[in-house]
């Protein structure tokens, strides 16, 4: 399993994005922590969690 800190760098949801496509490309699992954290409103929104959502559909 890939562990990804969503709390460097930019950390926004093009790193869910990213991350949900080369886990889907790879077969590897993977799991974020602290994405958004520097955001105001941290954690996923809905765009974000609709997103993997359809990629594992």
């Amino acid at each position: 399993m890939i562990t990804i800190d969503g709390s460097e760098g930019e950390g926004g949801g093009q790193m869910v994005r990213n991350s949900c496509a080369l886990s889907l490309v790879t077969g590897e699992p993977f799991r974020i922590s602290n994405i958004r954290a520097k955001r105001s409103k941290p954690g996923l929104m809905r765009q974000h969690v609709t997103a993997v959502e359809a990629a594992c559909a």
